[in-house]
């Protein structure tokens, strides 16, 4: 068609009335746009008073957290922490009218989570919160935030924070300042197999309560088809360690600044000694390394008559053993004693101060005391808070499987667990040096250079 023709249409009448019906229609085509237009404009501006769920909940913001935990222990633990991620999820928690969220990221045992969490702070990835060993602090301190100010203008923090255990606090805080806030905390137990315990002839309701006794006991319960009792040393075995230096005199391995350890003084020396015996002299104990994962197995497969093991493997025990169990309190030397053990939450420095708000709303959640009174019923640890155990879920727990009760009430005889800056290098060194002992190296000149070592690591902190 030619442009004159093209033009003759809408200059004669019939093209005139093909040219206002197209300007109608194209007027109102523009005007239903205009109203679509400013009717979602009023939807994202006024989203906070809006009745429509759907169109509400797609304008909310959310700050959605990463919490890096750690896998160490025996049972599900994962089945319970994602239970919380997703209880909480669902919850309408806010700061700054942001919805706050959680996703756990499972990062491995404590120290993969460790290394893990060094590394992502190191490439500027920092994550909003970790759940890491208590005695990680001096070695965090330059990546995690002090919690004082947060706690002062927070009163259900101050609420939370004073109704901790003691016990707990002892590793959650340095210098006069709280670095971290107690979540699965433990001490560690003598587990015993009261069935048998009744065939050595032995009082199944009674565990022995010294070095002597268990002595006395394993001897009555070894024989061909198990040994009298097994201590760990991998891992976390230097933590074993630990609570029977702290049985064997009125000191512990380091001093509370962190600056100093005393893995050459005679307490230490004769707990290191004490363990080699339990195999080499009363031969009441597999000889060699024993693995952290290895002995609650053996205990459950009835390998051994008793165990040392972290409150944390109660509720594996109850739910695998097919015999009748019981723990005590750990038997003493020269005093009952056990240092305390397990982690706490961090909050890191390199993440936006909103952030952190919102983690800290997320552990006063996960805290609340029958929060923390289910925790310890689900996994075994010690229920940090001195409320929980007033819950009536608690009491139920406890009244018909007292044993859950035992860790907390052992708090009285707790002592801190070993914390020092260059926490991972010198627990390595003393690590290294138990299982060169118990592989037939001698306690006194392996102690010795165990302290030279870890004296030298920690010679710029003096």
């Amino acid at each position: 068609m030619s442009l004159e023709n093209t033009l003759n249409i809408f200059t004669d009448e019939r093209g005139l009335k093909r040219m206002k019906k197209a300007s109608f229609m194209i007027a109102l085509l523009l005007f239903v746009l205009s109203i679509v237009s400013a009717c979602s404009g009023n939807t994202a501006e006024g989203d906070s008073n809006s009745t429509d769920s759907d169109s509400s909940d797609e304008a909310v913001e959310t700050i959605n957290l990463t919490w890096y935990y750690p896998v160490n222990v025996g049972g599900e633990i994962t089945e319970v922490i994602d239970g919380y991620a997703e209880d909480f999820n669902n919850e309408e928690i806010e700061i700054n009218g942001k919805k706050v969220t959680i996703e756990p990221i499972y990062s491995g045992n404590y120290d993969e989570s460790m290394t893990k969490v060094q590394t992502a702070v190191a490439n500027g990835k920092a994550p909003d919160m970790a759940t890491l060993l208590s005695v990680d602090l001096f070695q965090l301190k330059d990546s995690i935030i002090s919690l004082d100010d947060m706690i002062a203008n927070d009163s259900e923090a101050q609420e939370m924070m004073d109704d901790f255990f003691p016990g707990f606090m002892q590793n959650s805080q340095a210098e006069g300042e709280t670095w971290s806030v107690p979540f699965q905390r433990s001490t560690v137990l003598l587990y015993y197999n009261k069935d048998m315990f009744e065939k050595a002839g032995l009082d199944p309701e009674a565990a022995p309560t010294s070095w002597d006794e268990v002595v006395d006991y394993g001897e009555k319960l070894t024989n061909d088809d198990q040994w009298g009792i097994e201590l760990p040393a991998t891992i976390s075995g230097y933590w074993i360690y630990q609570a029977l230096a702290l049985q064997n005199g009125d000191g512990n391995l380091m001093s509370d600044d962190g600056k100093e350890v005393y893995f050459d003084s005679e307490a230490a020396k004769g707990a290191l000694q004490y363990w080699i015996d339990l195999s080499e002299e009363h031969q009441i104990m597999p000889e060699g390394v024993l693995d952290w994962n290895t002995v609650p197995t053996d205990f459950i497969e009835e390998k051994t008559g008793m165990m040392l093991s972290t409150t944390g493997n109660l509720t594996n025990v109850k739910n695998n053993a097919n015999f009748e169990f019981g723990v005590a309190f750990l038997p003493g030397n020269e005093r009952l004693a056990t240092p305390t053990g397990g982690g706490n939450f961090y909050i890191f420095k390199d993440i936006e101060e909103e952030r952190q708000l919102a983690s800290m709303e997320f552990i006063k959640w996960v805290a609340e005391p029958e929060r923390a009174a289910k925790w310890s019923i689900d996994t075994g640890y010690i229920a940090t808070r001195q409320a929980s155990y007033e819950t009536p879920e608690l009491k139920e727990y406890t009244d018909s499987f007292p044993q859950a009760l035992t860790a907390m009430q052992q708090l009285e005889h707790a002592h801190k667990e070993i914390s020092v800056y260059e926490q991972g290098k010198v627990i390595k060194i003393l690590s290294d040096a138990i299982e060169a002992v118990i592989n037939g190296a001698d306690v006194e000149e392996t102690l010795d250079e165990a302290q030279e070592q870890a004296e030298t690591l920690l010679e710029p902190y003096n």
